[in-house]
Parts: structure tokens; sequence; C-alpha cells
């Protein structure tokens, strides 16, 4: 398969503008996760945005796969947008208006989209499926966190 590369460039592009727009509008997050009480396992601020990165560019390379695939891909493009929309506002819910048990359900409905996502993913494309499984597995311990800073907090 030739690669297309302004579509390789876009789908990567895509995550990584959502992702940089929410980092923007909640540029001041690790003062608050710095002053906030955390759980044992709270990695240090400086993972959260590499971490990101890395996601965000799997995801992209993802959505490439199943654009490029030649398949049906509609539904599974728009559970994709979805997640994105639902991604984009949780660090808003939970670092800007401190709203940690309202983040923690938005982050359970992001779960199962990521979920969701992953599975039409892997049914147009299996490889681009196995990107979304650190996505998956980030939202999972994401979870963990949001939920053991809303007890603690």
């Amino acid at each position: 398969m030739k690669k297309q590369w302004k579509t390789l460039i876009f789908c990567i592009a895509v995550p990584l503008a959502v992702g940089g727009l929410s980092a923007l509008l909640t540029r001041n997050s690790m003062q608050t996760f710095d002053s906030i009480k955390k759980p044992i396992l709270a990695p240090p601020g400086w993972l959260f945005p590499v971490a990101w990165t890395i996601l965000y560019i799997l995801m992209g390379i993802a959505s490439y796969l199943v654009i490029t695939s030649r398949k049906p891909n509609g539904s599974a493009l728009i559970t994709y947008g979805l997640q994105l929309i639902f991604n984009f506002f949780w660090s808003i819910i939970f670092f800007n208006l401190s709203l940690y048990l309202f983040a923690f359900i938005w982050l359970v409905i992001l779960w199962f989209l990521i979920l969701k996502t992953t599975i039409k993913f892997y049914q147009i494309s299996e490889p681009a499926g196995y990107l979304m499984i650190p996505y998956l597995l980030w939202g999972t311990f994401a979870g963990y966190l949001n939920f053991s800073i809303y007890l603690l907090n």
C-alpha cells in the first residue's frame, strides 16, 4: 500500500491539535496537580505531556490505517471523533473546574468510547486496533488517578 503522507500527517495532527489546545486551556494544570493530594502510584508531572504526545501520535496513526483501509469506516471515525471530544473536555473539567467526581464520570464514558473505538478500529485494521491499546490502558490508569484524587481531596 502506497503511503499517503499528507493524510498521515493530517491524521497525526488532529489528535495532537486536540491535545495541544486542551493543554493550552489548562496550562496551569501541573501546578494544580502538584498541589493536590495524590495516590501512591501517581507519576511525576513531567510524564503526562510525554505520555499524551505518544498516545496522540499512536491514535493518529491508527486513524490513518482506518481511513486508508478502503473498508467502510464512517461509524469508527465518528466514534473516534466523539472520544477525542470527550478527551478534550476531561482536562478542563478536572483541572480548570476541579470537579473531580464529574471528571471521573466523564472519564468512564471516555473509557467506553476508547474501547468502542479500539474494537471498531480492530475490525477494520488489526494494527489500528492494537495501536489504540496503550490509550485504553492509560485511560484505565487515569481512571484510578482521577477517582483516587477525588477521594483524597
